[in-house]
């Protein structure tokens, strides 16, 4: 796994494109793990620190703070806006620790296992994809 800042020192074009969508809005959509395993899905927001770190915020007793504290396991849709695509669509996934500390609330920070910004470029889907042990690369559909 990966810090947002390990991610953008290795892949820098990609990582600009990502950030992009996740400070293009200000809400994204957060997945999480149940106790019996089935997928939740939360509204959340998300924070790129300047220390290189991305993190996520959690009321008190939330449900998606709880499964997190459980199982750190996430996937992040960053919102794609306006509904047109012209900046792709961006996926994040990796696995979130509990931050101590936070005060009434909770707080994460996000380590990454995958990073996916998907495209249409003319007639072709362009899937850019970064993980730590096998960095960037890049598929093309027809």
């Amino acid at each position: 796994m990966a810090t947002w800042q390990q991610f953008a020192d290795a892949a820098p074009d990609l990582a600009t494109a990502v950030r992009a969508r996740l400070t293009a809005t200000k809400h994204h959509v957060l997945a999480t793990l149940r106790k019996d395993g089935a997928p939740r899905v939360s509204g959340t927001e998300v924070d790129l620190t300047e220390d290189g770190h991305l993190r996520l915020g959690s009321m008190a007793d939330a449900r998606k703070g709880k499964d997190l504290k459980r199982d750190g396991r996430f996937a992040l849709h960053a919102n794609p806006g306006d509904g047109s695509m012209d900046a792709g669509d961006a996926k994040l996934s990796g696995v979130a620790t509990a931050l101590p500390g936070a005060g009434p609330d909770d707080a994460f920070e996000l380590d990454l296992r995958e990073v996916v910004l998907t495209t249409v470029e003319n007639d072709e889907l362009v899937i850019r994809l970064w993980t730590p042990e096998g960095g960037a690369r890049e598929i093309r559909r027809k």
